[in-house]
């Protein structure tokens, strides 16, 4: 291979091979977190919805009731409580995901400008 070859291929790969792959493993990185959060809310709200119907097949009477009346009471403060964490979380990772691809295209033009 030339020196010009080897150049060209050089510059093709800090202007778009490399961004691309850094690129590439940040949206995965973000994909992963995201997915891993979605898994661990929906978890959390099944194992939530369960206790409850299983509470429900325990009612035998009335005090029975009233507790699991109570408990529902609980259990919607508590979801709800885990939705605003579960959203905070996922509006986190966007913010931190923006912010890395920011960065990233402030550096890929930084590069490209020392490139030419």
């Amino acid at each position: 291979m030339s020196k010009t070859q080897s150049t060209a291929t050089q510059q093709f790969d800090t202007l778009f091979l490399g961004p691309a792959r850094t690129y590439g493993a940040l949206s995965l990185e973000y994909t992963e977190k995201l997915v891993a959060a979605q898994f661990e809310a929906f978890r959390a709200y099944t194992d939530l919805s369960l206790a409850q119907a299983r509470a429900w097949l325990d009612v035998k009477d009335a005090e029975g009731l009233k507790q699991v009346v109570e408990s529902q009471q609980k259990a919607a403060q508590d979801l709800g409580e885990r939705v605003k964490g579960d959203a905070e979380k996922v509006v986190t990772l966007s913010q931190e995901y923006l912010q890395k691809g920011q960065k990233l295209a402030e550096e890929n033009v930084k590069a490209a400008s020392s490139a030419k």
